[in-house]
């Protein structure tokens, strides 16, 4: 079985600096239309939500839109989901029988590679009798795939700037995406839009984590002052920080605008040396005011 991570540990050098993009809400505007059209209601269906299905779409678009843990893994974000309604009074009110969900969980934690085809090595070795939760994730997550496939099919062009950005760093800059979206998908949306040529790796679920991407790929290749993480969610930031890299945030609702500075005004900045301190700390704390930690019905 060849090695998922192959690309990232043989990865030259060709420039100084090491950009990483994340792609799902942060180059590409398909968020919104993912979960809202694809995984909220594969969860209500494949979970057995219906009873509680506007709970669980609140807690859904929270938890993978609108939270601090907005962008992370499909996963630990549908037990996420159902950790807000068992503690949602109004929920519980309507007796919903909520999943249960032990391996899938113990899965979560040990797992480092969070994606399909861990999930299926895990249903091959464990019948469904042995481990119901662990299969009805992988038809959930299965179908989510084939959504995604269907409605996403003509795909969406990047976020204004992107392109322009990609362009303007190419001469001085590796750069690679950094994903928790799988591959397959990632590789659709890059080469669709052709904007694949200017980079050297697209990395998603199945290359681990995204702080492992940035590790495999930077580790004794780089100074770590030299690269730099865009993304749109505080797991991007995270997995810089984890690294001793820097991190450039794409605002949540308001990307057009950051994308635009990035390109006009951060970009320089990186490459010139002045974008540490002082400005990566005004654009992270102006970041972190988008994204709250209490659910709204908590607040």
């Amino acid at each position: 079985m060849s090695d998922p991570t192959a690309a990232l540990k043989n990865h030259q050098p060709r420039h100084d600096f090491l950009i990483a993009i994340d792609s799902d809400g942060c180059a590409f505007d398909t968020m919104e239309l993912k979960h809202k059209e694809c995984f909220i209601p594969n969860i209500i269906h494949h979970w057995g939500l219906q009873a509680v299905s506007k709970y669980a779409r609140q807690a859904a678009e929270f938890v993978n839109l609108y939270s601090q843990w907005r962008g992370i893994n499909r996963f630990p974000a549908v037990v996420m989901v159902f950790d807000l309604l068992a503690d949602w009074d109004k929920a519980l009110a309507r007796n919903p029988r909520l999943p249960e969900i032990p391996n899938l969980r113990q899965w979560i934690a040990t797992e480092s590679r969070l994606g399909n085809p861990a999930l299926e090595a895990y249903c091959a070795e464990h019948g469904e009798a042995e481990a119901p939760d662990m299969h009805r994730a992988l038809r959930w997550s299965r179908a989510v795939n084939a959504t995604v496939a269907e409605i996403v099919a003509d795909g969406l062009p990047p976020f204004p700037y992107v392109r322009e950005s990609l362009e303007k760093a190419a001469s001085r800059a590796d750069m690679m995406v950094c994903s928790a979206t799988p591959q397959a998908a990632l590789t659709e949306e890059w080469e669709g839009q052709g904007i694949a040529r200017y980079v050297f790796s697209i990395n998603g679920q199945e290359q681990g984590k995204k702080a492992e991407h940035i590790a495999l790929a930077a580790e004794g290749r780089y100074d770590m002052g030299k690269v730099l993480m865009v993304g749109d969610a505080p797991g991007d930031m995270k997995a810089a920080k984890a690294n001793g890299a820097l991190f450039y945030p794409i605002n949540p609702g308001e990307e057009d605008g950051s994308w635009k500075r990035f390109h006009e005004e951060a970009l320089g900045r990186f490459f010139d040396g002045t974008y540490a301190g002082d400005y990566e700390a005004g654009v992270i704390a102006e970041f972190q005011t988008y994204l709250p930690d209490t659910p709204p019905w908590k607040a």
